[in-house]
C-alpha cells in the first residue's frame, strides 16, 4: 500500500495529538510533518508520542510542505487563522481536512454573524465539503477541502437525521441539550477550564449564542429538505472527555419506540460508526473510539434521543480520519477501529 504523506497543522493541541495517534496506526498514512509556533520536537509537547514519532515541530509554510511532497493537511489551528492558511496549501495542490469552524457554514454573513467577524476566503469556501461521513459521504471523494463537522453538533445531527429525514418531527422547537468534558474547551488556558472552576461543578454557556447553533440547523435542513430551527445549550462537566446530548422533539404523528429503533438500524445501516442502542448510551462507552451511540425513546408523546460520542475522536480527530479514508478510497474503518 502506497502511503499518503500527510502534515498536522497546529500540533499542540489536544486534537493534534489524539490526530497524530490515529495516523500512526494508520497503514495508509505517513506523517512528514507537524507545525507549531512551538519550535519544539513533538515528545515534548506530547509526551505520550515518546519513541513513536520523531519529528521536530516547522513553522508553517506551504512551500515546505510541498518540498517535503505533502498531499493533504490537517488544520488542528483555531478559527480565524485557518482560513488564511489553507488558501497557500489548496494553491500548491495540498488538499485540507480542516479541524476548525472556519469552512463549515456555507454562508459567509451567517459566520460573521456567529463568529464576530469577516470571512477571507469565500472562494474556498464555496467549494469546501462539510465533513459528516454518513450524510455527505458520496460528496467527499476526491474533495480538496473538507470542512470537518463540530464535535456537539455530530451528537445533533446524527442523533436527529432520522426523524427529519422522514417528517417524523416537528422541524421547529426542538431542543438540544448538550454536556461537554473539560477537553472540549482546548488546551490554552482559561478561568473557566482552570480545575478549582469546573470540578464538583456544572455550569451552561452561550446560552443561546452558542456557534454550533446555525452548523445543526444548516445539516438537518440539508437533510429535510426544509428549514430547521434548534434551541441548543451546551454545559461544561467536570470530567476529561465526552459528549452527551439529550434531544427533544414533538412528533408529527403517534411513534412507538419499536418503530423508532427500526428506522434508525435502516437509516444508520451500513454506517460502521454510529450504533443504535435500545438503553441509553454513556459517554465511557465511546471514549477513546470513534463510534458514536445513539437510542430513541418516546416519553410522554415526545421523541427524545440521546447520543453519545468521545468529543476528541469522533468529535474531531476520528472523523477527521474518516473523511481522510473517505478522500483516498480506503476503507471507511481504516485506522479506526
Amino acid at each position: 500500500m502506497q502511503k499518503v504523506k500527510v502534515a498536522v497543522l497546529g500540533g499542540s493541541g489536544y486534537t493534534a495529538v489524539e490526530l497524530i495517534k490515529l495516523l500512526l496506526r494508520h497503514p495508509g498514512a505517513e506523517i512528514a510533518a507537524v507545525t507549531s509556533r512551538q519550535a519544539e520536537h513533538v515528545a515534548d509537547l506530547h509526551p505520550s508520542l515518546l519513541g513513536r514519532l520523531d519529528l521536530q515541530c516547522e513553522p508553517f509554510d506551504p512551500d515546505a510542505l510541498k518540498a517535503k511532497g505533502v498531499q493533504v493537511a490537517f488544520g488542528c489551528l483555531p478559527h480565524g487563522t485557518s482560513m488564511e492558511s489553507i488558501p497557500p496549501l489548496l494553491d500548491r495542490g495540498i488538499r485540507v481536512i480542516d479541524l476548525s469552524a472556519d469552512y463549515r457554514l456555507r454562508d459567509a454573513t451567517v459566520y460573521q454573524e456567529w463568529y464576530k467577524e469577516t470571512h477571507h476566503d469565500a472562494e474556498n469556501l464555496a467549494h469546501a465539503v462539510y465533513g459528516l461521513p454518513e450524510v455527505y459521504g458520496d460528496t467527499l471523494a476526491g474533495a480538496r477541502l473538507i470542512a470537518n463537522p463540530g464535535c456537539y453538533p455530530q451528537t445533533a445531527i446524527l442523533g436527529l437525521a432520522p426523524l427529519v429525514a422522514n417528517k417524523l418531527i416537528e422541524l421547529s422547537g426542538i431542543v438540544i441539550d448538550s454536556k461537554s468534558g473539560v477537553s472540549g474547551a482546548g488546551r490554552t488556558p482559561k478561568l473557566t477550564t482552570h480545575f478549582p472552576e469546573c470540578n464538583e461543578s456544572v455550569s451552561a454557556y452561550s446560552v443561546g449564542t452558542h456557534r454550533h447553533t446555525p452548523e445543526i440547523e444548516q445539516a438537518l435542513g440539508d437533510i429535510a429538505g426544509a428549514a430547521v430551527s434548534v434551541i441548543f445549550t451546551p454545559h461544561l462537566m467536570p470530567m476529561d472527555r465526552g459528549i452527551f446530548s439529550t434531544i427533544y422533539a414533538t412528533p408529527t404523528k403517534p411513534v412507538s419506540e419499536a418503530e423508532l429503533t427500526a428506522l434508525y438500524r435502516g437509516y444508520f445501516a451500513g454506517k460502521p460508526f454510529v450504533r443504535v442502542r435500545t438503553a441509553p448510551p454513556a459517554t465511557k462507552d465511546t471514549t477513546g473510539t470513534n463510534f458514536l451511540d445513539v437510542c430513541v425513546k418516546v416519553v410522554r408523546g415526545k421523541v427524545l434521543v440521546l447520543a453519545a460520542e468521545d468529543n476528541l475522536i469522533r468529535g474531531a480527530s476520528g472523523v477527521a480520519v474518516q473523511n481522510f479514508n473517505r478522500v483516498f478510497g480506503f476503507p471507511e474503518t481504516t485506522g479506526l477501529l
